[in-house]
């Protein structure tokens, strides 16, 4: 039996068609949001022991990983010949809560038509730190983090490949992410298409064949979606030639939507534009810890 306990400790089985980390070396996650991920995750100085996993993840040693709200479910295989169970939950947001956020983003046009347009805009964090939830974890306690195999270390491999495959998911399609705190894309968007309709008094736009396009975009800021229409109404033209109208040439006949303000944030948001510093002074675990001293410090500053 001792023997046994200790038998994941060897090379793993060669597996086919298991799902391979994109990235084949250096960092893992190129959006903003899968960064920010990671970088929350090695903050809770977790960065040593994810690293565990990079090779897991780029042999594609994980068969199967599935976002649901509240909770990522994997299949990882080791060295033994049955793979491991991995589970990794997070608190979903309750009801009430999304549809306060719901509100807010559908209350100004630029978050329905970058959201709607399948992108998740960085202010986007920052809405829900002001409602009270932050988007990503706070703290290690917050992840309820399991695995059937015979290692002791949390997160060991298994775990950790499921990270680096978990922020994968989340460049490939931003909206698992927020479908992992409880509201799947076409929920969002369906809300925030009949909060915009109840908002501006016309008819809900018809849902799309497919996934979100720039057009949707569009209609979500209620400009019009035809770009032959939009230039006619621009130039102000449908009826009127503009050698009979030189006047009005430069007056649009509508009024045209104004992109709102940038949300009020705090300073820590510079430290996105810059790169995690090198491992030597910290590493991305230095970045984080350096963005939760900022957000402490502000209100006193303001």
């Amino acid at each position: 039996m001792s023997t046994d306990r200790f038998a994941d400790y060897g090379r793993p089985r060669r597996v086919d068609g298991g799902l391979r980390a994109r990235s084949a070396r250096g960092a893992i996650g190129r959006s903003w949001w899968s960064r920010r991920f990671l970088e929350v995750l090695e903050s809770f100085a977790l960065g040593t022991r994810l690293t565990r996993g990079r090779s897991y993840a780029r042999a594609g040693q994980v068969l199967r990983l599935d976002v649901a709200p509240g909770r990522v479910s994997a299949e990882v295989q080791g060295s033994r010949p049955q793979p491991y169970q991995v589970s990794i939950a997070l608190t979903p947001f309750p009801a009430a809560l999304w549809s306060r956020i719901e509100t807010e983003l559908a209350g100004q046009a630029f978050f329905s038509a970058r959201l709607l347009a399948g992108d998740l805009p960085d202010e986007l964090e920052e809405l829900f730190v002001a409602a009270g939830a932050p988007l990503f974890p706070t703290g290690v306690d917050e992840l309820t983090q399991r695995c059937n195999c015979p290692d002791f270390a949390v997160p060991c491999k298994h775990l950790a490949a499921t990270f680096y495959l978990l922020a994968e998911a989340f460049d490939a399609d931003p909206f698992e992410l927020l479908h992992w705190r409880g509201r799947s894309r076409a929920e969002l968007l369906d809300q925030l298409r009949a909060r915009r309709a109840e908002a501006t008094g016309a008819p809900p736009p018809p849902e799309p064949d497919g996934p979100p396009t720039p057009d949707d975009a569009a209609s979500a800021v209620d400009v019009p979606a035809s770009p032959a229409g939009a230039a006619r109404a621009l130039a102000g033209l449908s009826a009127t030639p503009m050698a009979e109208a030189p006047d009005r040439f430069w007056s649009p006949p509508v009024p045209l939507p104004d992109r709102p303000p940038r949300l009020a944030t705090g300073p820590d948001l510079l430290l996105r534009q810059l790169g995690p510093p090198v491992p030597g002074i910290g590493g991305p675990g230095l970045l984080e810890r350096l963005r939760r001293a900022y957000r402490a410090f502000g209100p006193a500053d303001r």
